[in-house]
């Protein structure tokens, strides 16, 4: 249903008044403000590129090159030095970590439990008797290492002598020259 005014012999419809579209509002360029219909101007420049300023004064600044951040009554500036800010930031949630067991390949479960309850005793045995082996088996590299560098310097040491090089010497320096 349709309600209507009526003033001085008028009908008003009040839908018709509520379906009119919205006049759009600008941006001023230089300071953020609204620039509502009728106020304001519209600079374009030779590029092709539009600003719109709310007034001389932001206009004047912009075209001095001035940087709108550092000017205090700009919305650039309170933005981001955090002015007038009303809503409070809610905390971050942080995620819980969720714990689960990664497979090892070769490692059954049991196994896993046993090695973590495992005394701190037991597991220094262990280790040191892991560093043991480890140390044997380089030793025994290195000696292999050494018997067969050994064999082929035998080899080389029996083959024919080299013959002497003519080393020729350099000529005397003359001067102080260096």
């Amino acid at each position: 249903t349709q309600s209507t005014w009526e003033l001085s012999g008028l009908h008003v419809s009040v839908l018709a008044f509520y379906r009119q579209p919205k006049m759009k509002l600008e941006l001023c360029s230089f300071s953020g403000y609204k620039i509502h219909p009728g106020h304001g101007r519209r600079v374009t420049k030779v590029d092709g590129k539009t600003f719109f300023f709310l007034n001389s004064k932001s206009e004047s600044l912009f075209l001095q090159r001035k940087n709108p951040r550092k000017i205090a009554w700009t919305v650039l500036y309170r933005r981001k030095h955090k002015k007038g800010i009303t809503e409070e930031a809610t905390k971050k949630r942080t995620r819980r970590i969720q714990k689960f067991q990664r497979a090892i390949v070769g490692v059954t479960e049991e196994k896993l439990k046993d090695l973590r309850n495992q005394k701190p005793e037991m597991r220094e045995a262990q280790r040191a008797q892991a560093i043991r082996q480890a140390k044997e088996a380089n030793k025994a590299k290195d000696a292999k290492k050494k018997t067969e560098k050994s064999k082929t310097t035998a080899a080389v040491k029996g083959s024919a002598p080299k013959a002497a090089q003519n080393v020729k010497k350099s000529a005397p320096r003359v001067g102080n020259k260096r």
